[in-house]
């Protein structure tokens, strides 16, 4: 049976991606740093998302990656403690040369979020859950 999930992702330049994430707070594992690939953490668990070099990924996938400037084909959500926290990353992702495509808003009358892409275009939502106003 499956153990372990990871998510694998395309990116343009391994350095300018893990100094964009890493100023929005991420964490990586650098035991598994290739010049072509870093292994970066996500949450209290450790979700692991691997960063390849376009090249590296288009080898695994035998494909075409998907052109993140006209299309999508996933959304990536984290949570935040607090809405706080997330308007605190829609900034630091501006700071960082990302771009917020939806800024913190008030979602139902129970959750704060806002969007953003990364230097390579794939997109994030960022979401507070209020689960005490869930009506």
């Amino acid at each position: 049976m499956t153990k372990q999930i990871w998510l694998n992702l395309p990116v343009k330049d391994i350095k300018q991606s893990k100094m964009f994430f890493s100023k929005l707070g991420f964490s990586f594992n650098e035991e598994h740093d290739t010049e072509y690939s870093t292994c970066m953490l996500v949450g209290g668990n450790n979700f692991v998302i691997m960063l390849f070099e376009q090249t590296t990924f288009q080898e695994f996938i035998k494909n075409k990656i998907t052109d993140t400037q006209q299309s999508s084909e996933m959304l990536i959500s984290i949570d935040a403690e607090s809405w706080e926290e997330v308007d605190a990353i829609a900034y630091k992702v501006e700071e960082a040369g990302g771009t917020v495509f939806s800024k913190p808003a008030l979602s139902q009358g129970w959750m704060y979020g806002c969007g953003f892409a990364d230097l390579d275009g794939h997109r994030w939502g960022v979401l507070y859950m209020d689960f005490s106003k869930l009506s």
